[in-house]
């Protein structure tokens, strides 16, 4: 079966790294966990790849030889690609792992790494992003006043309108939507959306609320309120 992310049944995964035996150690085990994999060691052939292969996810490197991870995350979001980031790094500060999400990423796992959190990290940043055979019923489509977000299709619209999230955006709006009407403090929702203690780093948060209100916004009056000094909740705009 088809869907916005691929064919269901077997993943496909994109390796990005300059270093050949992670590259290798990592596709073969990814390979025995039944995914298809494709591999690259530049940023230049990341996007080649990406744009090829159509991945659901990446593992990318964030020190490349020809760029920087960050800024393929980056031009992969602005070319509306609908894709997984999983980033892979020996850059450990708490301000790289916070740039690393803020530019699109969906986890951020450090060197040296067990392999099988890697494995662990991917199938559960697939399992947000993709319908996943044999997993939770489909819930369906989401509704508040006039947005509506299909998880089956992984599709949000507002007014009618389409509006093209990414990964993480769109489960950050699911999870507001679960909780419409709650006030949803900036902890919980780092706990729910990301599933990573950033030790109380929340402004990442901040970030993707900004990115949702500039795509939803401007189809209608603002949906997502601030409580200030708590965090957020989605609520019906009141009538002029």
């Amino acid at each position: 079966m088809a869907t916005l992310f691929g064919d269901v049944t077997t993943p496909k995964v994109l390796v990005v790294d300059d270093q050949p035996n992670i590259v290798d150690m990592v596709a073969t085990v990814l390979r025995f966990h039944g995914f298809a994999v494709s591999t690259a060691s530049t940023a230049e052939q990341a996007l080649h790849r990406a744009a090829e292969d159509r991945p659901q996810l990446v593992v990318l490197d964030v020190m490349l030889p020809d760029g920087d991870g960050f800024d393929v995350c980056r031009t992969l979001r602005a070319g509306g690609h609908q894709i997984g980031v999983v980033f892979l790094t020996a850059r450990d500060a708490p301000a790289d792992k916070i740039a690393g999400l803020t530019f699109g990423g969906d986890d951020y796992v450090t060197k040296p790494f067990a392999i099988d959190e890697l494995v662990a990290r991917v199938r559960a940043v697939l399992r947000r992003i993709r319908p996943v055979p044999g997993g939770e019923p489909d819930p369906g489509v989401l509704r508040f006043a006039d947005l509506e977000l299909d998880e089956h299709a992984c599709q949000v619209r507002r007014d009618g309108h389409l509006v093209p999230l990414s990964p993480t955006e769109f489960k950050l709006l699911r999870y507001l939507m679960l909780n419409a009407g709650r006030v949803l403090s900036r902890g919980q929702i780092l706990d729910a959306v990301w599933s990573y203690d950033f030790g109380g780093a929340t402004n990442v948060v901040d970030t993707y609320i900004g990115y949702l209100r500039r795509k939803l916004d401007p189809w209608g009056p603002p949906l997502i309120a601030t409580q200030r000094g708590f965090g957020y909740a989605l609520r019906t705009p009141e009538p002029p």
